[in-house]
């Protein structure tokens, strides 16, 4: 009997090999993409095929017992590699792997995730947690430095099951490894959802979301993962982590906020037990739009502190929603919209529209919508769909020579306008300065009582064979603007090595003394992670 192929990541950019557009189109989308920028037409480049890689040898030989479940394949070795940030693809679109790892360990249950720990520490290997691999901020890459004796990988994603349902409190422990469709596919015969949404959903899994403290797609109440999170699990060098589940806790510091954020320099996470929700059945959408970004903030600013609580609450200014197809004009654009298991919508959205109107806010009418029914006829679906494609548009965007980066951060309201201002203003001079080009677009994904949730675009020309430099330039611009304005270095896209001067600058040095003997204590040998959050004692 025939056995299906193993549908396979692609090496260098974002989903799977077969999901690769054909050069033909590639070339046709990518002239596209340069007119619609106003950037001046560039040849496209393809990426470097597998097979003409060139990789270290690996220095690292599993012991019997492991070689099962381990790999050293290229492919295995080059899509464990990087992450999914601009500097990652462009390294990985040229063939530029500089830190790959030695081997890929593919752990099926806990006590295996204890040897191959086990078997790094004494072989004085570094460990590096691996769930989705959808790390923007070099959360995930090898780069280690000379004093370990290789890498290893740690793929936990064959921990991908819902094992236990409690729907007397709405919560589940899931493994893991498991990715947002298949945790999701696993709770819907139930009528329940964890209703955790990145934009990375497709590959990312639970425990990367744990790990990074991801924040999800709605815009307030339960935003990030640290809401949702009962209790979790992980394995560390020096043993078992498993905290008590329960519904809250005024018990010292809490061990799960250790673990939350941690991004795998403690141990390596095998589950958690997730609140969960009832599968909206009633939703309502709208698009209202603003004579300028300043008035859609402040609207935004009364949703948020009216206890309306909108899923949805994305307000994009005029640049942004032209570029993603959203909008025709220059006007900002805010996506509102509503969702419950419970009670039909219409005074809630009828109470944030007259808000909005007090703004100046004009909307174009409310659309109802039920499940399963995505939406994509009016501005919010465009943005939505936009939302969901760009990681695929990105892939095109490199072979076009287009310099496509993000960044985001959170301000409290009373210096909202300021920050914004300043930050956009240094992140455009910096691009313009390199490229000649480029703008730089903004928009909020989250908004609270207290302040917002700026996400940033950056869009330039790229410097053809100096991307990484450029990248390099801008990026320190653009985060030294975050922190000299008072933002915090990152929102949900956690610290990685690629934020860590940043970080460092941000938090108490006291609490950065407490971290690294948190570290010592269950790391002993300084494996896990190195790089991340902070140095090895």
């Amino acid at each position: 009997m025939a056995v299906a192929a193993e549908r396979r990541f692609k090496h260098w950019g974002w989903g799977y090999e077969d999901q690769q557009p054909a050069p033909a189109e590639v070339r046709d989308a990518a002239a596209g993409i340069r007119s619609h920028l106003g950037f001046e037409p560039a040849d496209v480049e393809e990426p470097a095929p597998l097979e003409a890689i060139e990789l270290p040898p690996p220095r690292l030989s599993p012991p019997a017992e492991l070689a099962g479940i381990c790999s050293s394949d290229p492919h295995a070795r080059v899509t464990h590699a990087l992450g999914k940030g601009y500097r990652d693809l462009i390294r990985a679109f040229r063939g530029e792997i500089e830190h790959p790892p030695d081997v890929v360990a593919r752990p099926r249950d806990e006590r295996e995730v204890e040897a191959v720990l086990a078997w790094c520490g004494a072989a004085g290997a570094a460990a590096i947690p691996f769930g989705g691999g959808t790390s923007v901020v070099g959360g995930v890459e090898p780069r280690v430095g000379d004093g370990y004796e290789g890498a290893v990988s740690i793929d936990v994603r064959a921990l991908d099951r819902v094992l236990e349902v409690d729907e007397v409190s709405r919560a589940a422990r899931i493994q893991a490894g498991a990715a947002g469709p298949v945790l999701e596919e696993q709770l819907r015969p139930r009528g329940l959802t964890m209703r955790h949404f990145p934009q990375s959903f497709e590959f990312s899994t639970l425990g990367g979301w744990v790990a990074t403290r991801a924040g999800g797609h709605f815009a307030t109440r339960l935003t990030h993962v640290d809401d949702l999170v009962e209790s979790v699990r992980a394995i560390t060098p020096s043993g078992d982590w498993q905290s008590r589940r329960l519904p809250g806790s005024g018990a010292g510091p809490s061990p799960d906020r250790l673990l939350i954020g941690s991004e795998g320099i403690l141990g390596v996470i095998t589950e958690a037990w997730v609140r969960l929700q009832s599968r909206p059945t009633f939703r309502t959408s709208a698009s209202v739009r603003f004579a300028t970004f300043e008035a859609g903030a402040a609207a935004v600013r009364a949703l948020s502190q009216s206890g309306l609580e909108p899923a949805n609450c994305r307000l994009l200014d005029g640049r942004e929603a032209v570029i993603t197809g959203a909008a025709t004009d220059d006007r900002a654009l805010l996506v509102l919209g509503f969702e419950s298991a419970d009670h039909p919508l219409g005074p809630w959205m009828a109470r944030a529209l007259e808000l909005c109107g007090d703004h100046g806010g004009e909307s174009s009418g409310v659309r109802e919508r039920r499940e399963g029914d995505e939406g994509g006829g009016d501005a919010a679906g465009q943005w939505r769909q936009a939302f969901l494609a760009a990681p695929y548009v990105r892939d095109t965007m490199i072979a076009a020579g287009v310099f496509s980066e993000t960044f985001e951060t959170a301000i409290t309201w009373d210096r909202l306008d300021s920050f914004v201002s300043e930050v956009r203003a240094a992140a455009e001079s910096s691009l313009r300065e390199i490229s000649g080009a480029g703008t730089v677009t903004c928009r909020f994904t989250h908004v609270y009582p207290d302040g917002a949730a700026p996400y940033f675009t950056m869009l330039a020309p790229a410097v053809r064979g100096g991307e990484l430099e450029q990248w390099d330039a801008v990026k320190a611009v653009a985060s030294d603007a975050v922190i000299a304005a008072g933002g915090t270095i990152t929102h949900h896209h956690a610290v990685g090595r690629d934020h860590r001067p940043w970080y460092d600058r941000q938090r108490p040095d006291p609490f950065a003394r407490a971290l690294r003997a948190a570290k010592a204590e269950l790391d002993p040998g300084g494996i896990l992670n190195p790089g991340v959050l902070i140095d090895p004692a």
